[in-house]
């Protein structure tokens, strides 16, 4: 179905609903009102309110419905992904940011709330939303920020560097060398899923990047295992883990950590969904090196 500029904006908003619901897109009210949104430049309550008059539909909005009911997500439509308090820049070759993901941040933020100007790292940093929220709503905060994609890494420049956090291109695994011990915090949100878990949501399957999803090994474990030691590399005695994770990876996680023996208060914590979505711990000694 095509959206004529001289349509009414509520009837084109409406089609454009039908449209994007048979296409199985799962908010498609919502999605239609922000593609809506994003040619009219209004605001989402200023839009709400045009539908209730006779405005009306945007020129070029029956081509966007129609991508957007190619299951293109709605964030490499619009070039914004909205993260806590960020309008992330995003497009091909970045994960997408997920909701869920805002109480990894609030963890970081929890615990550093009253230290003096912390030292936090994000490894894996993707479009940079953790990073950059840290960043934002930390004060004084020292953020560092890691990603191996070098398109990945080309979004989060854009998004990071007006918010002073300092990127480097390279891998979790390695990276800072230079900085091992200083940490007061590491997080990370890193790719874990297993091989074989071909994801279901064609937003994720076709338009995420294969390397920020699989975390390589037929459990997915590789990256995450990886993130945890350069998590004790990094941080001082006593320094701060937080890990997003599957929900079915919790109890392995807690595991993992509890047998390195470098670990203690290994804690499971719950997004607002009620989901186990990341674990935390406290670095118990200095790596042996140090």
């Amino acid at each position: 179905m095509t959206f004529y500029q001289g349509q009414s904006l509520a009837d084109a908003v409406r089609e454009a609903t039908a449209v994007l619901s048979d296409a199985g897109v799962p908010s498609p009210r919502v999605d239609a009102e922000l593609l809506a949104e994003h040619l009219l430049g209004v605001g989402l309550g200023r839009l709400r309110a045009m539908l209730l008059g006779d405005a009306s539909a945007p020129e070029g909005y029956g081509e966007l419905v129609q991508e957007r009911a190619g299951r293109v997500p709605l964030q490499h439509i619009t070039g914004v992904a909205y993260f806590r308090h960020l309008a992330l820049r995003v497009g091909p070759g970045v994960f997408i940011p997920r909701p869920e993901t805002e109480s990894v941040v609030q963890l970081v933020i929890d615990h550093v709330a009253g230290m003096q100007n912390p030292k936090v790292v994000d490894l894996g940093t993707g479009s940079g939303a953790i990073a950059g929220s840290i960043a934002h709503e930390v004060p004084g905060a020292e953020v560092h920020a890691v990603e191996y994609s070098v398109f990945a890494h080309a979004w989060a420049a854009k998004n990071l560097e007006p918010l002073g956090v300092i990127l480097i291109e390279g891998d979790l695994r390695d990276a800072l060398p230079e900085h091992n011990g200083t940490f007061d915090v590491v997080v990370s949100n890193p790719p874990y899923i297993p091989a074989e878990a071909i994801p279901t949501e064609p937003e994720v399957a076709l338009h995420d990047p294969p390397e920020a999803l699989y975390g390589g090994g037929a459990d997915g474990m590789e990256l995450p295992t990886a993130a945890a030691a350069s998590a004790a590399r990094l941080l001082k005695p006593g320094g701060y883990f937080v890990m997003e994770h599957a929900e079915v990876q919790a109890g392995w996680i807690s595991g993992m950590l509890q047998r390195t023996g470098r670990w203690k208060d290994v804690a499971t914590h719950y997004d607002l969904n009620g989901k186990e979505r990341a674990t935390s711990a406290v670095l118990a000694s200095p790596s042996p090196d140090e």
